[in-house]
């Protein structure tokens, strides 16, 4: 899920995205004359309080067709551009991507998203492999994320798959009891900053049924959390994310949760390998866009913690995991109603 493009923007979002924040004014506006204005700026703060990064890969993909004088494609790809998703932080300087991006967020009066994603023997050794070393390596990096964070707002969503996949056995038995005290620490570490909100990955409305979530997200640490997050990278309609969400909810203790709507337009695919169902699937959309408007009190926001037109992984085409690939960013974007 987090490649070397992706790498490349966010290390330069640390410095670079703080200027550029700079050219917007909190309503989207901008700064001042004499500056030069970003590709995107800010949605109304109302019902998307989180931040558009101005740098990200689609931001510069837009500029690449603009100044390439292909109005047509940036038109399509400025659909993603324009709406804030989620930033992956990485394994090599957590503390200063957390600060850059928090940073500019605060600067341009909007919420930083975050994603944790560097769990030991993360995806199992699958397409987004990796992950801290051990568990030490990986107390330390969550410890240098919230320093990072300070007193910033944040949205963290924490650790995709890392449940499902102690649930589906993917992940061996012998790190369980280590992984979830890991997610639990990690909660109770991240809450310690003030401003932030944290959300545990609870998987998808088409993989698990929410018998089989419940006490493991309790032994994740979900009583200490703001809630869960369901469809995060997936397909599952938002009406079924919602549904499968609610039923999840009431057994955690009605805890409220996020959907991830990035690419969920079209729903799931369903031809092909059943197995990789989830890599690239062509003909998908774009879902909702990011807003704390939804359909029911229990769903605090549809996000697009997914960044559409990165890459799931070197399956149909497509390139390693995370990395941007805009064949398949404007495949999205032509497909959305």
């Amino acid at each position: 899920m987090y490649g070397s493009y992706a790498r490349k923007a966010a290390l330069g979002a640390v410095g670079a995205v703080v200027l550029l924040a700079g050219c917007s004014s909190s309503d989207g506006g901008d700064s001042g004359k004499g500056t030069t204005s970003p590709p995107v700026s800010q949605q109304p703060k109302g019902d998307d309080p989180f931040w558009v990064n101005p740098d990200g890969n689609a931001a510069q993909q837009v500029s690449t067709y603009t100044k390439g004088g292909d109005s047509k494609n940036a038109a399509l790809i400025r659909k993603i551009a324009s709406q804030p998703t989620g930033e992956w932080i990485g394994p090599d300087d957590p503390q200063a991507e957390a600060r850059g991006f928090t940073e500019a967020a605060e600067k341009a009066d909007r919420d930083a998203l975050l994603v944790l994603y560097n769990i030991p023997h993360r995806d199992c050794g699958q397409h987004s492999a990796g992950g801290a070393s051990d568990g030490d390596a990986y107390r330390a990096w969550v410890d240098k994320v919230a320093q990072g964070i300070g007193d910033r707002p944040a949205t963290v969503i924490l650790e995709p798959d890392a449940v499902l996949h102690m649930v589906n056995e993917c992940t061996p038995q012998e790190f369980h009891e280590e992984r979830y005290d890991l997610l639990k620490k990690a909660v109770e570490r991240l809450k310690q900053q003030p401003s932030v909100k944290v959300y545990l990955d609870a998987g998808n409305a088409g993989w698990q049924k929410p018998d089989a979530l419940f006490q493991p997200l309790q032994r994740a640490g979900i009583a200490e959390a703001d809630g869960f997050a369901v469809n995060v990278s997936n397909f599952q309609t938002t009406g079924a994310s919602t549904e499968f969400g609610k039923a999840l909810s009431a057994k955690v203790g009605g805890k409220h949760f996020v959907i991830d709507t990035s690419r969920n337009g079209n729903g799931p695919y369903t031809g092909g390998d059943p197995n990789e169902n989830w890599c690239n699937p062509p003909g998908r959309a774009l879902g909702e866009p990011p807003s704390t408007a939804t359909v029911d009190p229990l769903v605090d926001a549809y996000l697009w913690v997914k960044r559409p037109g990165e890459s799931d992984g070197d399956c149909k085409g497509g390139p390693k995991a995370g990395d941007w690939w805009a064949e398949y960013a404007l495949g999205l974007a032509r497909n959305t109603k």
